[in-house]
């Protein structure tokens, strides 16, 4: 049984899928073993409190909190493994299907396995477009740093 340039492909990718399958295992037994903030508890919290962080609004010490929480997961390269386990399963896919063609012309099924690279792509700029607002974080305004603006008689 010889092995092709796909046969190859497809088990190089294979062992990289597990891999990558055993360090998003790591990255999410570790969160889940955290003790959960008080203000991911509530529905809503993650989007409200990033765009507040996003638009330059004032932010409870809670919310800040919860902000460098969120923001340290999106920075660790554990969180990269779940995008890179989708995009290695689609990359199976489509080198496991190319494999079994033997040379014949790839039809439309064959690059099916596209859609979940399309989905890691996109997994990977929404962690890395979080994980770029350490900058903000670092100069966010708390509520009680925020200017008084109530009117003094």
């Amino acid at each position: 049984m010889a092995f092709g340039l796909y046969s190859l492909l497809t088990v190089v990718v294979a062992a990289l899928g597990i891999s990558f399958i055993a360090t998003a295992f790591v990255f999410i037994r570790r969160l889940e073993n955290r003790q959960p903030a008080s203000l991911g508890e509530q529905v809503g919290a993650h989007k409200a409190v990033l765009a507040k962080l996003r638009n330059g609004h004032p932010m409870s010490n809670d919310e800040v909190d919860y902000a460098r929480e969120i923001i340290s997961d999106c920075r660790s390269p554990l969180a990269y493994s779940i995008p890179a386990t989708l995009f290695t399963m689609g990359c199976f896919y489509i080198f496991g299907c190319l494999q079994q063609l033997h040379g014949g012309t790839p039809s439309i099924r064959t690059f099916i396995g596209v859609l979940p690279m399309f989905g890691a792509t996109n997994l990977t700029l929404q962690l890395l477009r979080v994980a770029r607002l350490r900058g903000r974080l670092q100069k966010a305004r708390t509520s009680s740093d925020a200017p008084n603006t109530a009117l003094r008689t």
